[in-house]
């Protein structure tokens, strides 16, 4: 059976993001080939309004061909699903981020309920209080909707050192026992993507809480070096199951290849050579959607409003509430929602259309909202 010829793999994002961390690391560990495009902490970002229509402020976003990603959780699932992506070891056996059905479902469940959200919540609240006097905190609080407190911030970092505490005392039993047994979290002999859930969201923690990264958060204008730091709940003589899992799984991802070749915001021969190369992907026919055990329900879609050919607006549930995407609904399953985005047009250039045509966005249903859309809708 002839191989499926494998679309252009570009990850957009930037190195103190948490999530675009945790795609990185899903795809060294599937030994994927791909380029990482690094893209400002804060908005604007042009470049990926210019070339996929894509007003969507979260990072990262993922592009395999003309199909783009956003969202961290639809991302893994589609590294780990699309068969033209996945790598192959010498005997044909394919890297997989799931063992089974099983691990894969609970896996999901832990990602997208505890690590990429609970978890995260208690990281974030470890930042440094500089990084929220900083312009960082004025683009983040465009992000959610408010204004934020830095006083008040710094005031909980104690609160959420406690609540970090408090999760580590409840998940170390766990560690202890697949420490002894050369196990990952789910009992598989390879990390899955939950060992990547739990040691991405640390990992960015244990870092930001004592300033390791705060300098490309802040675009520049704060340097890395302040913060509390996290060792008071997370040492080895505290928690030693999660320590040593947390340093067996970094071993683990170093002893792995590297296929990432990394273009920095300034490299304009690299970047236009892999927007060509975008430009030049086949789009398939049928729209793609991940696997699922059952189609939409049409008729309940519809009383919702949400046709295939009507406009649609997606929104993130919790942040970004403010930034809608909009554009024609193409495809849609229990589990994904798929659209062709409007084009907002060029930054600084009205009416003008983005570079890569036939752009293919896709939207997990989690914690995302999707609501039907008036052709000059822009706001929800």
């Amino acid at each position: 059976m002839a191989s499926v010829k494998r679309p252009p793999i570009a990850l957009f994002g930037y190195d103190s993001s948490p999530f675009t961390q945790k795609v990185r690391l899903a795809l060294r560990l599937m030994r994927i080939p791909y380029t990482y495009v690094l893209v400002p902490s804060m908005m604007p970002r042009p470049i990926l309004v210019n070339n996929f229509n894509l007003t969507y402020r979260k990072i990262p976003v993922l592009a395999i061909g003309k199909e783009v990603f956003a969202d961290t959780s639809l991302i893994v699932e589609w590294l780990d699903s699309h068969p033209a992506i996945q790598a192959h070891d010498r005997d044909g056996t394919i890297r997989r981020l799931h063992e089974d059905a099983g691990t894969r479902v609970l896996s999901r469940l832990l990602t997208s309920y505890v690590t990429d959200r609970p978890l995260f919540r208690l990281t974030t609240g470890l930042i440094p209080s500089v990084v929220w006097r900083s312009h960082f905190g004025t683009d983040r609080a465009e992000l959610i909707g408010h204004k934020l407190d830095p006083d008040k911030l710094e005031g909980k970092v104690s609160l959420n050192l406690a609540g970090l505490d408090t999760f580590l005392s409840i998940i170390e039993p766990l560690f202890a026992g697949i420490n002894k047994q050369g196990r990952w979290i789910l009992g598989g002999k390879e990390p899955s993507a939950i060992d990547i859930g739990f040691y991405y969201q640390l990992d960015w923690g244990e870092k930001i809480s004592r300033g390791d990264g705060i300098r490309n958060l802040t675009g520049g204008e704060i340097e890395d070096g302040t913060g509390r730091g996290a060792s008071e709940v997370f040492n080895q003589e505290r928690y030693p199951g999660v320590w040593d899992w947390f340093h067996r799984f970094e071993k683990h991802v170093e002893s792995l290849p590297d296929h990432e070749t990394r273009i920095e915001q300034k490299d304009e021969q690299g970047l236009e050579e892999l927007l060509s190369k975008l430009e030049e992907s086949e789009r398939s026919d049928e729209v793609p959607l991940l696997p699922t055990p059952n189609q939409q329900l049409q008729h309940l879609e519809e009383q919702n409003g949400l046709r295939i050919g009507a406009k649609a607006s997606v929104r993130p549930a919790d942040t970004g509430q403010w930034d809608p995407t909009v554009g024609t609904l193409v495809g849609i399953s229990p589990e994904e929602v798929v659209i062709e985005p409007d084009k907002p047009g060029v930054v600084g250039k009205e009416g003008t259309k983005a570079r890569i045509e036939g752009i293919r966005l896709h939207f997990p249903r989690i914690e995302f909202v999707v609501r039907p859309a008036k052709q000059s809708a822009s706001k929800l």
